[in-house]
C-alpha cells in the first residue's frame, strides 16, 4: 500500500495504534515533535498553537467531509434527545365522535355523541371531530439518537509523505 501521507487518517479492526500512528483520540501532541505534522493541522483540533496542537477526536464521532456547510473540526450533534412540546412537528389527535344524539352511558365499544343524557354512540356512525383535546402523556426522558453504527479505531499517520495540493 505504500508510505502514507503525514495526517491520513485510516479505519481499522484492531484496537490500538501501529508505530508512526496514533489514535484519533483528541490527545495533544507536542509542536517541536510532531512538526510536520503540526504544519498539516496546526490547531483545527485543539492545541495552543505554541507548545501543542490536537489530534482529531474520532470517539463516539461520525466523520463528515468538509463543505456545504461543515467546517474542519468543527464538532456537532448530540447522542441523547429530549422531545418536548415546542420541539414537535405541528400536528393533531383527532378523536371519533357521532354526529347525533347517543343511544347508551357506556364507552364501552362506542364513540362520543352529542348529546349530554347517553352521551356515547354506536362507532359505525363516527366520524372524525374537532376541538377536543386529548391528554398530554410522555416522561420527557432523552432517548437515543444514534444511526446505526460499527465501531473501529480510526488512526492518524504521524510520519510518511508530506501531500502536495494539485
Amino acid at each position: 500500500m505504500g508510505q502514507p501521507y503525514v495526517g491520513e487518517i485510516r479505519a481499522v479492526g484492531f484496537n490500538f495504534a501501529p508505530v508512526g500512528w496514533a489514535s484519533c483520540n483528541g490527545s495533544l501532541l507536542s509542536i517541536s515533535e510532531y512538526n510536520v505534522l503540526f504544519v498539516l493541522l496546526g490547531t483545527t483540533f485543539g492545541g495552543d498553537g505554541v507548545q501543542t496542537f490536537g489530534l482529531p477526536d474520532l470517539r463516539g464521532r461520525t466523520p463528515v467531509h468538509q463543505g456545504a456547510g461543515f467546517v474542519m473540526g468543527q464538532l456537532a450533534g448530540t447522542e441523547n434527545v429530549s422531545l418536548t412540546i415546542p420541539t414537535l412537528a405541528a400536528h393533531r389527535h383527532p378523536i371519533t365522535a357521532q354526529n347525533g344524539d347517543g343511544n347508551t352511558g357506556s364507552p364501552s365499544g362506542a364513540v362520543f355523541a352529542t348529546s349530554t343524557a347517553d352521551q356515547y354512540g354506536p362507532v359505525a356512525n363516527g366520524t372524525s371531530a374537532s376541538g377536543p383535546i386529548l391528554a398530554q402523556t410522555g416522561s420527557n426522558l432523552p432517548h437515543n439518537n444514534l444511526q446505526p453504527y460499527l465501531c473501529v479505531n480510526y488512526i492518524i499517520s504521524l510520519f510518511g509523505v508530506f501531500p502536495s495540493q494539485n
